[in-house]
């Protein structure tokens, strides 16, 4: 997916001769910490409501220009980089400009926060298995071939490794419910699960059996 894809065009646009009472006006209607701001047609930079509250309301943001942070984006970027510049940088809105420094709309952390939702299928159902390992014996492949031999497959999979240790933490993201046996195949070659978030088999025949005991009481 691209920047492009994520802008919204409607979002209200400050001008440099605009006054500071007015952009945090802007900035309370649409509950937004930062603002774009534009010098003719041009994208001179953002504005936070910190900056803001450090001059008088009366002002206007011309006088605050050179301290404008110069972020943006293109739309023909990676989203994941206007995740990167957002995170980095605690904006509420990043700025998305053509190849004349043009302002074309912004992103909002809202917008791009259930984006990544999506991307790393929250929004399918399944289980979460989180393993490590060291960096010699991470293989995808392996670790594909011993999910699909419990009959199930990897929806998603993300990985980091941690400073410290150099340790691979490797989460996955499986398409069925139950997965102790793919935890015990885990551990039986020797991956450590750190966690999981699922259902076990031994929990759902306790449930099944309490229900029938449930049924043949109430006769």
């Amino acid at each position: 997916m691209l920047a492009s894809q994520l802008i919204n065009t409607g979002f209200p646009v400050i001008n440099v001769f605009d006054k500071a009472s007015f952009a945090l006006q802007i900035m309370d209607e649409y509950d937004v910490m930062h603002l774009p701001v534009s010098s003719g047609e041009k994208f001179a930079g953002i504005v936070s409501k910190d900056d803001l509250l450090d001059i008088d309301e009366n002002n206007t943001l011309a006088s605050i220009e050179q301290d404008l942070q110069k972020i943006s984006i293109k739309g023909e970027e990676y989203f994941l980089q206007a995740l990167k510049l957002i995170a980095n940088n605690e904006l509420t809105i990043l700025p998305v400009v053509n190849e004349q420094a043009e302002l074309s709309g912004v992103i909002q952390a809202k917008d791009i926060l259930k984006t990544i939702s999506r991307f790393v299928g929250n929004e399918e159902k399944g289980a979460v298995i989180v393993l490590e390992t060291d960096k010699q014996n991470f293989s995808f492949g392996e670790i594909s071939r011993l999910v699909e031999t419990n009959e199930a497959y990897i929806t998603q999979l993300n990985t980091h490794t941690e400073p410290n240790s150099g340790t691979v933490v490797i989460t996955l993201k499986i398409n069925k419910i139950e997965v102790s046996d793919i935890v015990a195949t885990f551990q039986r070659y020797e991956y450590i699960v750190r966690y999981f978030f699922g259902e076990e088999e031994y929990a759902n025949e306790l449930k099944e059996n309490y229900n029938h005991l449930i049924s043949y009481l109430n006769m």
